[in-house]
């Protein structure tokens, strides 16, 4: 079995609410230096077999037709992790 994250954000012109709630409380938690966050959506797709460019593709198209909606949103990343518990960790 094989693992596909898709990470999707918001398009720069949208507004994020969720962003800025959290980019202000930062602050007052003690956690400086930070100029701006942007929140986000990430999906894990498991697959039969091997993640092949084949998977990928399919993954794509998957992603711009269900998982984000284009008007919105960007899909930012597509790739096949080896294990996704610790994918960008």
């Amino acid at each position: 079995m094989g693992t596909v994250v898709v990470d999707v954000m918001p398009k720069p012109e949208i507004l994020d609410p969720q962003g800025k709630a959290v980019a202000s409380a930062l602050p007052r938690l003690g956690f400086g230096g930070f100029t701006g966050v942007r929140q986000g959506r990430r999906f894990e797709l498991t697959v039969e077999g091997e993640v092949t460019e084949a998977v990928l593709e399919q993954v794509r198209q998957a992603a711009v037709t269900l998982l984000s909606n284009p008007v919105i949103e960007d899909v930012v990343r597509v790739e096949a992790v080896a294990d996704p518990s610790v994918a960008d960790a």
